[in-house]
């Protein structure tokens, strides 16, 4: 199983390949998710060129069914983010299945 990539960890790679200080590399890690997150909950697109896209979509109110007993349950209607790869980002991700 990857090894998941954490903040402290893109932090520290962005540091050591910028030579800025890690405590500036930290800020603007911090005000950047910040405004992903600002822009997400006022319903904007976030598009990321050559990453992806984030975008908030409706997700409607619909039956759930707890598969170990079986029984049904409502499931309220809520908000969800979709992230959507950009063809870069497949591209690359392709090569390295095929490789």
């Amino acid at each position: 199983m990857p090894n998941t990539v954490t903040r402290a960890a893109i932090a520290d790679g962005a540091s050591e390949v910028t030579g800025l200080a890690r405590a500036d590399i930290v800020a603007i890690e911090q005000r950047m998710f910040e405004l992903i997150g600002d822009a997400l909950k006022a319903g904007e697109t976030v598009k990321l060129t050559g990453f992806g896209t984030l975008q908030v979509r409706s997700r409607a109110e619909r039956i759930g069914r707890n598969p170990r007993t079986g029984t049904q349950h409502r499931i309220t209607p809520r908000h969800t983010v979709v992230f959507t790869p950009s063809a870069r980002l497949r591209e690359a991700l392709d090569r390295l299945t095929k490789a």
